[in-house]
């Protein structure tokens, strides 16, 4: 895998780029919509390409571990064979959910033991454990291990956990060197910056994580309830340390605003459930604002969901009938709501994508943010 820059912003630190794997080119910005268990909630495969135009889906380690496991997927082939996608993938490493799952897990210098959300039963995951998932998954790209601290935590945890996630880290890169992808193709890994809102944790977690020279390098532990002024100062300060010439990647993050912020501040890559999350309980992102489409105020509004998506996705249904849909319960409502709102992602990360290589991304950036983050 290798990456190559093709233009910069001359008035932020916005990149376009192209990130080559084996399994396609990747155009840089871009947003990674997130199928945890091999699938994108309520969208068909041939939907992601055609109507999201997805040039690369998440997987979830942790999920896809407990169920349906290694084994079929290896017996499959591999995630991209069993879920019948032939465009990249990326995996996490299982790291969040250890964040996640704080009541039912307990973390040692060796590793994680944690009780499964299915069935109750426990079970274990080390720094070496997480890298054989993830060759056992297959995903193009895959996550170093790490601990995502909560917000707010005290200097003196987040000092240690950060120490943890660089020796973890060193870990992970043995077993890389010492093991290979199960299906023939290259599977790069990527270390994870943490430090929590820590100006100088963050820092130095940025330095040990370059000192590692990994094809790409990822930004964890954000979007995890801090102010967006932090979410802000946090990323601007690692990536003013990171290598320019490698893909960074910012995770878990967020709304439309907050990806235009953070490309302006040289971030390559995106996930989140947001624009999904939140499309199948109403909320649709649009270029002019928000709209909650449960709001009987749409109740009688024809015009389509959105101009300008509808004319970049073959979606051309009104308001008034994604309302209906979705206050009926009916899956179509939740599945149309989520292919506009990965969509309109995807149409914002092209968007920025033409605008930084034809010198405008900076003032478009500052209009489009404040149209976007308001209420319709």
């Amino acid at each position: 895998m290798h990456f190559d820059i093709l233009n910069k912003d001359s008035n932020s630190g916005a990149r376009a780029g192209k990130l080559f794997t084996d399994h396609g080119e990747i155009e840089t910005p871009i947003f990674m919509p997130v199928g945890t268990a091999g699938t994108v909630k309520g969208v068909h495969q041939r939907e992601l390409k055609q109507d999201v135009q997805a040039e690369i889906i998440l997987g979830n380690t942790y999920h896809l571990f407990l169920r349906p496991g290694t084994d079929i997927i290896e017996n499959a082939g591999g995630l991209h064979k069993f879920m019948n996608w032939d465009r990249p993938i990326l995996t996490d490493s299982g790291g969040y959910q250890v964040y996640s799952l704080s009541g039912s897990r307990k973390i040692t210098e060796e590793g994680v033991k944690f009780q499964s959300h299915i069935d109750g039963s426990y079970h274990y995951f080390t720094p070496e454990r997480a890298i054989d998932i993830q060759r056992s998954i297959g995903a193009d790209i895959i996550m170093a291990f790490d601990e995502c601290t909560p917000y707010p935590c005290d200097y003196g945890y987040a000092k240690n956990s950060m120490g943890m996630t660089h020796r973890w880290l060193k870990r992970c890169m043995e077993q890389m060197e010492n093991t290979s992808c199960n299906y023939g193709f290259e599977q790069s890994l990527f270390p994870i910056v943490q430090g929590s809102t820590y100006k100088d944790l963050r820092q130095e977690s940025a330095k040990v994580i370059s000192s590692f020279d990994a094809v790409g390098n990822a930004i964890g532990g954000l979007s995890v309830g801090e102010p967006e002024e932090d979410l802000y100062e946090m990323t601007a300060l690692v990536t003013e340390i990171l290598p320019k010439d490698k893909p960074r990647y910012l995770m878990g993050v967020g709304t439309p605003w907050n990806l235009l912020e953070c490309i302006a501040l040289g971030v390559d890559m995106f996930d989140c459930v947001m624009p999904s999350r939140n499309a199948r309980h109403g909320l649709l992102f649009t270029a002019n604002g928000t709209i909650n489409i449960k709001n009987k105020k749409w109740s009688t509004d024809f015009s389509v969901i959105d101009e300008e998506s509808d004319c970049y996705v073959d979606l051309h249904y009104s308001k008034a009938y994604l309302r209906h849909l979705l206050k009926s319960g009916e899956f179509l409502g939740m599945q149309i709501a989520t292919i506009h709102n990965l969509a309109f992602y995807l149409r914002l990360m092209k968007e920025a994508r033409r605008r930084i290589i034809d010198g405008s991304f900076t003032s478009w950036k500052n209009t489009m943010v404040k149209q976007m983050n308001r209420r319709l």
